[in-house]
C-alpha cells in the first residue's frame, strides 16, 4: 500500500521521476533565458532602426533622425550631438571668398573689389598668376591677395580659351586646402564682380551650410546657355559652395579638369565636376551674370523677385547712371542699398486712377511714369535696351522682353535716383529726378504735358525685413498718396506690402 505521505517528495511519470527542487531550476532557467533574448532582441532593433523606446520618450525632445515610410532609403542625420554652432545663423564670417584675377589686371579692375570688400571683416583672397609688379601699391581697402599653384602640367584644350581657366577653376580647392577654421561657404567670382554682401548672406540662409549646395545663376542670353550649359552657375556672376561639397569636389577636381579640358571656362569645368559627385545647380535669380551688351537699363529696372546678389560684366555696358562713370554709378546705387538692402532693385508699380497715370519703381534706382494705364504684365516686363553677350542679336533671352520704340509717346517718362535717406530708422526715403536726354524729342501730345510737368517722385516705405525672403515670393504694392492735391511738380508715392485680395488691375 503507497504511504500518501511519500506522494509529496515526488512524482512518479511513466518512465520519469521530478524533484520539485529541480522543476523549479528548470522554470527560472526558462525565464531567465526570455528575458536575455527578448533584450537582445530590442537592443538589436533600437540600434539598427532608430526608433527611441517611448518610455524613454519626452515630446520636449529634438530627433535628429529623419524617418521615410521606405526604411532602405531613410536619412539619419551625420551626428546625434550638433553643436550649438550649427544652429547660428550665417553671417559674414562663415563665408571664404576667391576672387579670380591677373595680375595684368588688377590694379584696375580692383576698383570693383573694393565697392564691396570690408577691410579686416570680409574673408579670402584675389588669387593671381604671379606678383603684381613691385612699384605697385595695392591699398588696404583693397582684398589680400595669393599666388596660384603653377598649373602647366593640366590639359586645356578649347580653342577658343584661355588656359587661365584651369587656374581659375582650381581657386576653389586652393582656398579649401588654406584650412582656414569656420568656413561654411566658399563663395567664387571675378576681379570685376560686385557682390551685395547682406543680400548674399540672406540667400545662404535658405540652405543648410551641412548638406551639399551648389548655388549660383544662368546667363541672360539663352546663345551662352546653349554654347556652355544650362546646369551650371555662372562663375562671373558668382557661386556659392557649400564646406561638404567642396570637401567632395577638391578629392576630383584636378582629375575634371583634364577630362573636361575641352571646355573653355572655368565655371564649366567646375559643373563638369559637379555633374559626377551628383550635385544639381540650384537657381538664385539674384546672381547676375549680365551677359549683355548695351544699355543694362531695361535689366535692371524690371529686376526679378528676388535680393540681388551680384552684378557682373560691368565693363562691358553703358554706366548704370546716365552722365557718370561705371564707378560712379554703383557707389550712387550702393548709397541707396546700404539703407535697405532687400530692396534694392526691387519693382512696384501701382495706378493714379485721378490722372490715369501708371507708376513703376524700380526701388534706388528709377521710376517711370505713364500718363494712360498700362497692364501689370506689361509693366513687368523689362525693355530690350541691350543685346546679346555674343552675337550682340535682339536676343532670345532667358526672360521676356519688350521693345522700347523711337515714339516719344510710347515711352515712360524717367526719373533716376538723386539721393536717398532714412527717417525715423524704420523708413526710407529716396528721390529721383527726372532725366532729360540731350537732343531726345519729347511727346507733344496733351495727355503728356501733365506728366511732363513732374520733375520729382519721393518713394517713402518701410525698411524690407530680409525674412521676407523666406516666405512664398509676392511683389509688393505701392500706391500715390498725395493725387492731384500735391505739390504740382512732385509725385508721392508709398511703397508697403499688399493688402488681401489687392491686385494691380485697371479699371
Amino acid at each position: 500500500m503507497l504511504d500518501p505521505l511519500k506522494t509529496c517528495k515526488f512524482l512518479v511519470w511513466p518512465t520519469i521521476t521530478i524533484k520539485p527542487i529541480d522543476l523549479l531550476v528548470f522554470l527560472l532557467k526558462t525565464v531567465l533565458a526570455i528575458f536575455t533574448v527578448s533584450s537582445i532582441s530590442l537592443f538589436l532593433y533600437f540600434a539598427f532602426y532608430g526608433h527611441q523606446p517611448w518610455w524613454l520618450s519626452s515630446p520636449n525632445c529634438n530627433h535628429n533622425h529623419v524617418r521615410t515610410l521606405d526604411r532602405q532609403s531613410s536619412v539619419t542625420t551625420e551626428s546625434n550631438n550638433i553643436s550649438r554652432q550649427a544652429y547660428e545663423r550665417t553671417n559674414l564670417s562663415h563665408i571664404l571668398f576667391g576672387i579670380g584675377g591677373s595680375a595684368k589686371t588688377w590694379n584696375e579692375r580692383r576698383r570693383y573689389s573694393e565697392l564691396w570688400w570690408r577691410p579686416n571683416i570680409t574673408r579670402g583672397f584675389v588669387w593671381l598668376n604671379k606678383k603684381p609688379p613691385e612699384n605697385q601699391t595695392l591699398p588696404p581697402t583693397s582684398p589680400p591677395y595669393k599666388i596660384s599653384q603653377d598649373t602647366s602640367g593640366f590639359k586645356y584644350t578649347s580653342s577658343y580659351g584661355s588656359r587661365s581657366a584651369v587656374r581659375m577653376a582650381r581657386i576653389v580647392k586652393e582656398s579649401f586646402e588654406l584650412g582656414l577654421d569656420n568656413v561654411r561657404w566658399f563663395v567664387m567670382g571675378d576681379d570685376d564682380t560686385v557682390f551685395f554682401l547682406e543680400n548674399l548672406i540672406t540667400v545662404l540662409n535658405k540652405y543648410d551650410h551641412n548638406q551639399m549646395y551648389y548655388i549660383g545663376g544662368n546667363s541672360e542670353s539663352v546663345e551662352q546657355d546653349v554654347i556652355h550649359s544650362y546646369t551650371m552657375a555662372y562663375g562671373g556672376g558668382g557661386f556659392a559652395i557649400s564646406y561638404p561639397l567642396a570637401a567632395e569636389l577638391v578629392r576630383v577636381l584636378d582629375g575634371c579638369i583634364n577630362r573636361y579640358a575641352s571646355f573653355y571656362g572655368s565655371d564649366q569645368k567646375v559643373q563638369g565636376c559637379m555633374a559626377e559627385i551628383g550635385i544639381p545647380v540650384t537657381k538664385e535669380l539674384g546672381f547676375h551674370q549680365v551677359d549683355i551688351r548695351g544699355n543694362p537699363f531695361g535689366l535692371l529696372s524690371a529686376h526679378p523677385l528676388a535680393p540681388l546678389v551680384s552684378l557682373h560684366h560691368l565693363d562691358y555696358v553703358k554706366s548704370i547712371f546716365p552722365g557718370m562713370t561705371q564707378i560712379d554709378s554703383l557707389k550712387k546705387l550702393i548709397t541707396a542699398y546700404e539703407k535697405d538692402p532687400s530692396r534694392a532693385l526691387q519693382h512696384s508699380f501701382c495706378y493714379d486712377l485721378n490722372r490715369n497715370w501708371s507708376v513703376s519703381v524700380s526701388w534706388g534706382y528709377n521710376v517711370q511714369l505713364y500718363p494712360s494705364l498700362i497692364t501689370a504684365k506689361k509693366l513687368e516686363t523689362a525693355f530690350q535696351t541691350f543685346q546679346s553677350w555674343r552675337t550682340w542679336s535682339n536676343g532670345p533671352f532667358t526672360f521676356n522682353t519688350r521693345p522700347i520704340g523711337y515714339d516719344p509717346c510710347e515711352k515712360p517718362v524717367v526719373y533716376f535716383l538723386d539721393r536717398a535717406e532714412k527717417v525715423n530708422g524704420k523708413t526710407t526715403l529716396t528721390t529721383y529726378k527726372r532725366h532729360v536726354e540731350e537732343s531726345a524729342k519729347e511727346c507733344d501730345r496733351p495727355d503728356y504735358a501733365s506728366a511732363l510737368a513732374i520733375k520729382f517722385f519721393t518713394v517713402s516705405n518701410p525698411r524690407l525685413n530680409p525674412a521676407i525672403w523666406r516666405m512664398a515670393p509676392r511683389r509688393q504694392c505701392c500706391e500715390v498718396i498725395d493725387g492731384e492735391d500735391g505739390v504740382q511738380n512732385l509725385v508721392q508715392v508709398k511703397i508697403r506690402g499688399c493688402n488681401p485680395f489687392e491686385s494691380v488691375t485697371p479699371p
